[in-house]
């Protein structure tokens, strides 16, 4: 399963890309796949790097061989490809036009690449790394029939084949002399041997692994192997679905009709934790916080259990420094923040020192003091209540002050 903290700055760095804009197609945009040799795509950049000659202004003509430049030159670091592949940024993101700004930024995602390409925009390219950040858990397919079985570990848009397993119970043929009881008898063992061999592989890959598991094939099998349930009962099922495949087309026919299946158990998730929450805060005394200042305090004195965070908080925070006592205070506020406020200390006057968004503010703060966080969509009608109800900012806490 991928890290979460890698998770985590991997959307910190897509925020932070996304902002970018060039005043033309400037931005470049590369991504190398997983096991895919570094040297080929440094050969096409340096293609593209004497085709960039043709561009008619100069300004972006300039821009776009000065990044690629930085990104052949940063290519070179790299003995080989690493071993999820690599998405390197380069371009102009000043939003002045009269300065050029040609910045470099280099990810080696949590998930393997599966798409090598080279692109020039006004943004950066970066759907490919925020479809990996879609879904946070890793799902088990299973798909069969009586002669043969798929299991896939799919995360996101990532498949993964884990295994694939055949049986020959069908493919016996009856021998002269054999009675017809005994040759059922035979072929009974040989689908329950084929069941038990296909649960053993669940165990081996799923176990402990994923969410839940989704079943689908076609015809009576799958649900004759649900009936036996050769496989770990700590495995769960979310569902049984038909498919036309035991292949990879079938996975992707599972994947095809399970969505709501697995939307339902992030939702489920989501629901049960925000019901939860209220219940504490409704109840006198109960284990739960919220408000900036009251989270931020628990955080702080390792009061806190669990952080929640709604994913659309939309507050900066801002740190300013006293220019007579030097004395830090800090603001929240949307938008732009102010150039200047009174010191709370002696009335002089502070002017900030760095600015940044308050859900990442707290989740760092959060990670410091080893407290755990729970990002708290807004998909659902809960998750819409916590944002609306709560400000989007919460707290589990361990005990409670009296």
């Amino acid at each position: 399963m991928v890290d979460t903290d890698k998770l985590y700055e991997l959307k910190k760095q897509l925020r932070k890309l996304s902002a970018f804009q060039g005043s033309g197609t400037e931005l470049i945009s590369v991504y190398i796949p997983a096991g895919s040799p570094i040297h080929d795509m440094a050969g096409k950049l340096r293609e593209e790097m004497s085709q960039a000659s043709n561009i008619k202004s100069k300004s972006t003509r300039t821009n776009v061989t000065g990044a690629l430049e930085r990104i052949i030159h940063h290519l070179k670091v790299y003995k080989q490809t690493p071993p999820h592949g690599i998405a390197v940024f380069c371009g102009n993101i000043s939003d002045n036009p009269s300065k050029v700004v040609i910045e470099l930024f280099s990810l080696e995602p949590p998930q393997p690449l599966q798409i090598g390409m080279y692109r020039c925009d006004s943004r950066f390219f970066l759907d490919p790394l925020r479809s990996m950040t879609d879904v946070a858990d890793s799902y088990g397919i299973v798909v069969m029939d009586g002669r043969e079985a798929t299991l896939a570990l799919v995360r996101g848009t990532i498949i993964r084949i884990v295994k694939r397993l055949n049986s020959t119970a069908h493919a016996k043929i009856r021998k002269g002399g054999q009675s017809a009881r005994r040759y059922e008898r035979l072929i009974e063992e040989s689908i329950e041997k084929y069941y038990v061999r296909v649960g053993l592989a669940m165990d081996e890959h799923f176990l402990n692994n994923v969410k839940g598991v989704i079943v689908g094939g076609p015809g009576p099998t799958k649900d004759f192997f649900m009936k036996a349930s050769p496989f770990n009962y700590q495995i769960k099922v979310l569902g049984v679905v038909d498919t036309g495949y035991t292949d990879e087309y079938g996975v992707r026919e599972v994947l095809a009709k399970s969505e709501g299946i697995i939307a339902q158990q992030e939702a489920v998730k989501e629901r049960a934790l925000v019901e939860r929450f209220i219940k504490e805060i409704v109840n006198e005394g109960g284990l739960a916080t919220y408000g900036i200042n009251e989270v931020k305090e628990a955080i702080i004195n390792r009061q806190a259990d669990t952080v929640l965070i709604s994913e659309e908080l939309d507050y900066n925070i801002g740190f300013y420094s006293c220019s007579s006592c030097n004395e830090e205070q800090e603001l929240v506020f949307r938008g732009e923040g102010q150039e200047k406020v009174q010191c709370k200390k002696c009335n002089g006057e502070a002017k900030p020192i760095k600015t940044e968004l308050l859900l990442e503010y707290l989740i760092s703060l959060s990670r410091d003091n080893n407290i755990k966080v729970e990002i708290i969509s807004t998909h659902t009608t809960e998750g819409a209540q916590f944002l609306q109800g709560f400000a989007g900012i919460g707290a589990f806490l361990r005990y409670r002050t009296r």
